[in-house]
């Protein structure tokens, strides 16, 4: 099937090109690092030509990789938040991208079939052609930084599983990835509250009235597994926002077992829309995460799809 991005498809590359190994340590709660040896030897034995970048912030680490040549690939080392870090010397760019998961809910690299651990597998897809995938761009209209943009590659929600986002930073150490996301839920249960939203895409008003959660996203998943927008094609073009309408805690309790499976999008306390610009805004500060991260509390964020922006490797 012809790409539907100007261009196409990227011209293969040899692999016998060079990498930047951007090593996350503290992704995955700290699995990154006790993985990296491992991963290290299978590097070695393939004979890549790679340098490691292992920096304290993500600030730092997008800082050498934009000074690299354009040339360089970039192999991503943890989760969702460590590619996101790096997309602003990835957007737009001729650079390409290969994911290494083992972050805490690796939902991009999911989407794509890549396991965390699964570092032969991983390497192994370096021989694709490239291909092209979209981007989003997040802006925040109104609440904590606002006029800040942020580039995202899976997505962004606001609510109910925003405050499950922050809530997994008090989950019980011996879970991780879904498991954590899955204790935080059932404890953001506790304290749900509805608040009035208004979800526009593309002008239009998806949905306006009490809601728990909006989400507007680029990949199929969230919190580790959770198929929040099943009807999701990172390469179409477009992006997926969706609202809840009213629901009780059992209610919401209910749908979160539909969404695991994917089930949800024709549940009647559902909006859901494709669209190339969505804007979302509550009536009073809500919690925000973009690609996993914690963004604090906004009131408004407008988004838009980058289509093709990001070239990536091994998808």
């Amino acid at each position: 099937m012809p790409s539907p991005y100007p261009g196409g498809d990227v011209t293969p590359i040899p692999p016998a090109r060079s990498y930047a190994v951007v090593l996350n340590p503290s992704a995955g709660r700290g699995l990154a690092g006790r993985e990296w040896p491992r991963l290290e030897a299978e590097l070695l034995a393939r004979g890549l030509s790679f340098e490691v970048i292992s920096e304290a912030s993500g600030a730092a680490a997008l800082a050498r990789v934009e000074a690299l040549p354009t040339q360089t690939a970039v192999l991503a080392v943890g989760g969702d938040g460590t590619v996101g870090a790096l997309l602003p010397a990835l957007v737009g760019t001729a650079r390409l991208l290969g994911i290494i998961p083992l972050g805490s809910g690796n939902d991009f690299a999911g989407m794509l079939g890549l396991r965390p651990g699964d570092f032969a597998g991983a390497l192994d897809r370096l021989a694709f052609s490239p291909r092209r995938v979209d981007a989003l761009r997040a802006t925040i209209l109104s609440g904590e930084g606002e006029g800040r943009t942020h580039l995202l590659l899976n997505g962004l929600g606001m609510g109910f599983d925003a405050e499950v986002a922050a809530l997994t930073l008090g989950a019980p150490a011996r879970l991780s990835g879904f498991g954590r996301y899955a204790w935080a839920a059932l404890a953001a249960l506790r304290n749900l509250a509805l608040t009035p939203v208004t979800v526009e895409v593309d002008g239009q008003v998806l949905y306006s009235g009490p809601s728990a959660l909006a989400a507007v996203m680029n990949g199929t998943r969230y919190g580790g597994g959770f198929q929040i927008s099943p009807a999701s094609d990172a390469r179409d073009g477009l992006l997926h926002a969706l609202a809840s309408g009213p629901v009780s805690r059992a209610g919401l309790l209910a749908l979160m077992g539909r969404v695991l499976r994917g089930r949800h999008l024709g549940h009647p306390r559902v909006h859901h829309a494709p669209g190339r610009m969505v804007t979302v805004t509550w009536a009073r500060p809500t919690h925000l995460h973009l690609d996993g991260d914690l963004a604090g509390r906004v009131t408004a964020v407008h988004a838009e799809v980058l289509p093709g922006a990001v070239t990536l490797l091994n998808g």
